[in-house]
């Protein structure tokens, strides 16, 4: 009676490239003929196989930060032409929140800047994170009074 283990065995052997042609890994040891795969010690750094890289996957961050605050801008006509069309009344404050319920601005927006392109006639009450100088300077003449948020 013969002992089973010494005849099956469990585990296959390893494949011993290089080792002659009779072996059938022999000479270039599957590696192919010539090229950058077929060296020792090469590896294709980022290569997934055909797969999309990781590096391709990613979204591109670059120089854009993350917590950039959105800047709304606004000129002094736009702002006489929501109060011809009558989309905002003259006497109640506006502000940021004003203008986005009017849908004037998106809502993406978190500050707002007042320039002074084209003339305001009716007296306002602004309220804004910045204003340029010649806004300032139009708004006064009228009789309007503009309120700076403070700097966080």
């Amino acid at each position: 009676m013969t002992n089973l283990n010494s005849t099956l065995q469990v585990k296959t052997k390893k494949m011993r490239v290089g080792r002659g042609i009779g072996s059938g890994k022999g000479k270039t040891s599957g590696r192919g003929v010539k090229g950058q795969k077929s060296r020792s010690g090469v590896a294709i750094k980022s290569f997934e196989g055909g797969q999309m890289p990781l590096y391709r996957r990613l979204p591109k961050r670059g120089f854009n930060p993350i917590k950039k605050t959105k800047v709304a801008i606004i000129n002094l006509d736009k702002i006489q032409n929501l109060i011809e069309t009558k989309k905002i009344n003259k006497d109640e404050q506006i502000n940021i929140d004003l203008l986005k319920k009017t849908k004037t601005i998106n809502k993406s927006f978190n500050k707002i800047k007042i320039l002074g392109t084209g003339e305001i006639k009716d007296k306002i009450n602004l309220n804004a994170d910045f204003i340029s100088k010649s806004a300032r300077e139009k708004l006064e003449k009228v009789g309007g009074t503009i309120s700076l948020k403070q700097k966080d």
